[in-house]
């Protein structure tokens, strides 16, 4: 299948940002729990970015629905840090069963994603999203550095417990460990994992939560503690973001992405 290419709504909107917008970005003072209006650099990065020419994103596409995006948890990562950071973009969509000659000649290992920044290809999500950060430092996404790793074996535990089909290996625990771990964590310095903003790592950690609870409750019926009540409203939160809505795969391609797995 020849690739696609979608504009998306961002790369479309090349108009200086709305007043209302800016009337409504905020960031939080220091040492207080009020709100004050984004600061000029804010200002001024909005409405220069607004204008710049829309980042070159390539994606896989989706195995069940033609022309819709599709389920890597780390391509959803970088598109969520590109919304966040308001940052016109297009979307290329890859068909992976039938990757194109092209693909290989930006990227010889024919993965995705790949982001094209400054005229050269980037790959890897981690290097792709500090890259951004680096580049487009307002609003700023970056976690502190003994914040980052928070929540990160979840993703590894669940991806065991899913391969699984001996019921007393462990494996099941090993993610409700995790999960209860990160939901102590939450009780005590949520919501989020850098507090009360959102930050690079539940860029990171949200797409591969959206996986787990959709692989997980179609092939084990198995669903988050209601026990764990920080981790379930960590996760309606998120979800229910725009962003993370517009950057979402559909249901049955995460259950078709992970079939090989379950079935391997």
């Amino acid at each position: 299948m020849a690739v696609l290419l979608r504009g998306t709504s961002a790369a479309a909107t090349t108009a200086a940002p709305s007043s209302a917008l800016l009337a409504t970005t905020f960031r939080r003072a220091r040492g207080c729990g009020r709100l004050l209006p984004a600061a000029p650099r804010l200002r001024r990065a909005f409405a220069a970015r607004a204008s710049a020419q829309p980042l070159e994103v390539c994606a896989k596409e989706s195995i069940t629905v033609p022309g819709r995006l599709g389920d890597c948890p780390f391509t959803q990562r970088v598109l969520l840090t590109i919304e966040e950071k308001h940052l016109p973009y297009n979307l290329k969509l890859v068909d992976l069963a039938n990757k194109p000659d092209w693909l290989f000649e930006i990227n010889p290992e024919g993965k995705v994603p790949i982001v094209k920044l400054e005229d050269k290809w980037i790959a890897d999500s981690d290097v792709i999203t500090q890259a951004l950060e680096e580049k487009y430092p307002e609003p700023p996404l970056a976690t502190p550095a003994d914040k980052a790793s928070i929540g990160s074996k979840i993703f590894s535990t669940f991806i065991g417990f899913l391969k699984s089909k001996d019921p007393s290996d462990g494996t099941e625990q090993a993610l409700l460990d995790e999960l209860t771990s990160f939901d102590s964590y939450l009780k005590d310095n949520g919501p989020f994992i850098n507090g009360g903003a959102i930050s690079a790592a539940d860029l990171s950690l949200a797409p591969k939560l959206y996986h787990m609870e959709i692989a997980l409750g179609h092939y084990k019926n198995w669903s988050v503690l209601d026990s764990l009540s920080h981790v379930k409203q960590y996760m309606k939160s998120i979800f229910s973001m725009d962003s993370f809505v517009k950057t979402r795969a559909l249901q049955e391609d995460v259950i078709a992405g992970w079939r090989p797995k379950v079935m391997g």
